[in-house]
């Protein structure tokens, strides 16, 4: 398990799934605004590709987030988008709704950080999200990533085109203490 001052990052198991589809992916709103496809029920037992784990699948690295004091899963959180050529990745997490405002945000991106640069030795990770997704920003910004652009209308959430802003960290740039 990777650890930060709050949460640990575990491989997926399968008790996790049946939680972060209720919580996560079967709330309509919350699936729509993280994932850049429409939003559609899935069958339950169902082999949801954003839930179980392909191992095999080298550009795609999913964990569930727990908590360090008792291990109650608190989300999901995923390095993905990988690029060994350039030596970077993207990152992605979703917290369950009862997890949300601890600052587990904030460590989960710092212990993300961590296996990219250090574990991985990528040069840059990258983040997108909703231009309303405070939380997340402040998440990367106490952790060192920085605004590089907004993507005008490019996300289509519930109606609505909403902007995302782009947001990047190179590995000389990360200090491994920054978390807020």
């Amino acid at each position: 398990m990777l650890r930060g001052s709050k949460v640990g990052l575990r491989a997926r198991h399968e008790d996790d799934i049946p939680i972060l589809r209720a919580e996560l992916y079967d709330d309509v709103v919350n699936a729509s605004r993280s994932e850049g496809r429409p939003w559609r029920p899935v069958t339950p037992g169902a082999k949801d590709s954003r839930l179980v784990v392909d191992d095999e699948e080298q550009g795609h690295v999913p964990f569930s987030v727990v908590e360090l004091g008792g291990g109650t899963l608190v989300g999901t959180a995923t390095l993905w988008g990988i690029d060994n050529h350039n030596r970077s990745a993207h990152i992605g997490l979703g917290l369950l709704p009862s997890s949300r405002g601890k600052g587990y945000g904030t460590d989960v991106v710092a212990v993300l950080c961590h296996y990219g640069f250090v574990v991985r030795g990528l040069q840059r990770l990258q983040i997108e999200t909703l231009s309303d997704n405070a939380a997340m920003l402040r998440s990367a910004e106490r952790n060192g990533f920085v605004r590089e652009g907004v993507l005008r209308s490019s996300a289509w959430v519930m109606g609505e085109f909403l902007d995302e802003v782009l947001l990047g960290l190179l590995a000389q740039d990360w200090k491994p203490d920054s978390q807020g």
